[in-house]
């Protein structure tokens, strides 16, 4: 399998909350609905904890990057099927609907992602 992953930031205007709360409700469902025009196998999304302790974690082992607000975690089966699902009419609708709404909560330039494949050590 491969696997996208997206360490997203919020718009610096959002706020935390509202971030999170758009960011399950809204968009997490717009992927749901077009799961199947991308190919995607599994998506998670995960929540950063608004707690002191994240920031003690970083500190202790010296990061000087902000943190994300999140990460997005999408599978599919290949790299084909990765990268076929944009070469049909549906899916790039899919991607364009999924892209519009991502601008009205991500800041895209603070965010990255990359593809990536699992490696299981603890299963």
């Amino acid at each position: 399998m491969i696997k996208l992953v997206y360490c997203v930031r919020r718009k610096q205007d959002l706020p935390q909350e509202e971030f999170h709360r758009y960011w399950y409700e809204v968009h997490g469902p717009l992927v749901r609905k077009y799961a199947q025009a991308l190919r995607i196998r599994r998506y998670v999304q995960v929540h950063t904890l608004n707690s002191p302790i994240n920031q003690a974690l970083g500190q202790q082992r010296g990061c000087q990057v902000e943190p994300y607000d999140g990460l997005a975690e999408l599978w599919w089966d290949s790299m084909d099927d990765f990268l076929s699902a944009a070469q049909t009419p549906e899916g790039r609708e899919a991607a364009r609907a999924l892209a519009e709404d991502e601008a009205r909560f991500i800041d895209h330039a603070r965010s990255t992602l990359f593809l990536a494949e699992d490696k299981e050590i603890i299963g």
